[in-house]
């Protein structure tokens, strides 16, 4: 199975950004599609943002406007652009990847929105 490296988390300010990525580097398959979910302790997963295969996207009512996903299959990257962060987007990010036909998902990244 492919592992997937991933970057950019961290601790920001209130209105602060971050950029999100997850790049499975030694994949021979494209990135078909990508869901961003996150994850608070003690709370149920969120789905905040995904790329279908279509290259339609779909973003959590609660990011809607603030975030951005994408994905780069030049470098084999998926990436989520994220602005304006609130407190409350505080949590582990977690990227599940569509390479070819198989689903892939990283360890997770924190993301942390404090003063």
């Amino acid at each position: 199975q492919v592992q997937l490296v991933e970057s950019g988390g961290g601790l920001v300010q209130p209105g602060g950004s971050l950029t999100l990525s997850c790049t499975a580097a030694r994949s021979a398959f494209n990135i078909n599609a990508v869901n961003w979910y996150r994850q608070v302790p003690g709370q149920e997963r969120e789905s905040v943002a995904l790329i279908a295969t279509s290259g339609a996207t779909e973003y959590a009512d609660s990011v809607t406007g603030r975030f951005t996903v994408l994905r780069d299959n030049a470098e084999k990257k998926a990436i989520l652009q994220m602005n304006n962060l609130k407190p409350e987007d505080t949590a582990v990010y977690i990227c599940q990847i569509l390479l070819g036909a198989s689903w892939t998902v990283g360890r997770g990244i924190q993301v942390t929105v404090s003063s």
